[in-house]
């Protein structure tokens, strides 16, 4: 047969393993068709996020591990071939402390400085790019202006960015932008803000509607345009779904703020109301979605099958309302799932043990990997579906035209399909609480 079946499943040891694709002989009225007449949206990626305090944790570890973690992620052969990263502009609840690069009501930014990168993100990002072999797409995100630049003096506890600095808070993206460059990583792109509707105990920042579609359109996507910075992408929201609807109509109904803009970023808290992206997708089908930050909360979470569960229930329900790319939050935390400053500990698909030099694989990790090891850059989702509601899959077409369609089962039971794709189908079969990526090769199974 001219497919390939990976699979990873609880209480087995399977893990990414490739399995044999022996006909199974068990009918079933599960039907799962595949029409790659009907197609979607391209992709672009999948990465996740080098904070401070993932780089910071990696630095920990022993040299061998800290490679082994940087190649379980980047290595496009025997990895999870990231090519997406996400970077904070001044400090995140996962930094070590507040921090911003400039001096105290320095509206000039003359001080401008981002040594502190250079001890641990820098260096961790570059080496990330050395084991892909090439470019990794980076996404810029601020959780608050310096403390001086807002409402209430402080970069914790929300805010609002004063109007007088508007400018001044836009010319502090190029800055970061060319710092950047100086050190021969590029940025991809930027956000407006990461959550600008949440007032965090941590780094945090608020805009409402109009005050995020106003600072694109009269200061954010001018001044990179005026810097020659007009091909970074501006990505708006960074938030989560619940309310994606009217904020994008808010922001892309101004077609002078919507001519600098991207796409809309999402996040995966609060709801999984996935036809909220459809819908989104609908109103404005000339603009991109991009998931820029999904986590599991509440500390680390050892051994934990629904993780990896939460990650490809969500990617699925993403990508079928076409989502572009997925980036993770942190690519690895502390065994206490930190640093954190605030002590908004989190999970991580990879977990350092720092105290014994140990690397813990959680099911995320490998749930992810369904994806992102077979989906290529600009593959093309295509159309699939499957007549029983406990499994969910999404299907997409490589460059090298080859087929990959990943099949979700959450439940308690065993279940049989029959895939049918170009006029031919094979029966297969599902183990409970199990991800698998089948892939075929061209058009023949």
């Amino acid at each position: 047969m001219n497919y390939k079946k990976y699979i990873t499943a609880k209480n087995s040891d399977q893990r990414l393993s490739e399995i044999s694709t022996n006909n199974i002989n068990k009918r079933s009225k599960n039907r799962l068709f595949i029409d790659e007449s009907k197609t979607y949206q391209s992709i672009i990626g999948f990465g996740g996020a080098f904070t401070e305090a993932a780089c910071y944790t990696l630095n920990k570890l022993s040299t061998k591990n800290k490679v082994k973690v940087l190649k379980a992620y980047f290595d496009q052969e025997n990895g999870l071939g990231y090519n997406l990263g996400r970077v904070a502009i001044n400090s995140c609840d996962f930094s070590l402390d507040n921090y911003t690069y400039v001096k105290k009501d320095d509206d000039k930014l003359t001080s401008f400085d981002i040594t502190r990168e250079e001890k641990w993100v820098l260096p961790t990002i570059k080496h990330a790019k050395d084991i892909r072999g090439e470019a990794i797409k980076i996404l810029a995100s601020p959780w608050s202006p310096p403390a001086w630049m807002k409402t209430n003096n402080d970069m914790n506890n929300g805010g609002k960015l004063l109007k007088k600095y508007y400018q001044s808070w836009a010319n502090y993206y190029v800055n970061f932008i060319n710092e950047y460059k100086k050190r021969e990583i590029d940025i991809w792109g930027v956000t407006v803000q990461n959550e600008p509707a949440a007032v965090q105990t941590w780094d945090s920042c608020i805009y409402n509607g109009k005050e995020e579609r106003d600072f694109v359109k009269n200061y954010l996507g001018p001044t990179l345009h005026k810097n020659n910075l007009g091909d970074i992408k501006i990505i708006i929201w960074d938030h989560n779904r619940d309310e994606i609807i009217n904020r994008t109509t808010e922001i892309l109904s101004d077609k002078k703020a919507a001519q600098y803009i991207w796409g809309t970023g999402i996040h995966w808290y609060v709801s999984e109301e996935f036809q909220n992206v459809g819908e989104v997708h609908k109103k404005f089908p000339d603009k991109n979605l991009l998931f820029t930050e999904g986590t599991q909360e509440g500390g680390v979470h050892l051994g934990s099958w629904k993780t990896g569960e939460r990650y490809a229930r969500n990617m699925i329900g993403d990508l079928n309302n076409w989502v572009r790319g997925y980036i993770d939050w942190n690519i690895v935390l502390n065994e206490f799932g930190g640093p954190n400053h605030v002590g908004n500990y989190c999970d991580a698909p990879l977990i350092a043990d720092t105290n014994n030099d140990k690397i813990i694989f959680n099911s995320s990790y490998y749930y992810i990997g369904h994806f992102s090891k077979f989906i290529q850059e600009d593959a093309v989702r295509i159309n699939s579906e499957i007549n029983n509601g406990k499994l969910k899959v999404s299907t997409f077409k490589n460059p090298n035209n080859e087929i990959v369609t990943i099949i979700l089962n959450e439940s308690e039971e065993k279940l049989y399909f029959e895939l049918i794709y170009n006029n031919q189908s094979i029966y297969n079969k599902a183990p409970k609480r199990s991800i698998q990526t089948l892939l075929i090769k061209e058009g023949v199974i």
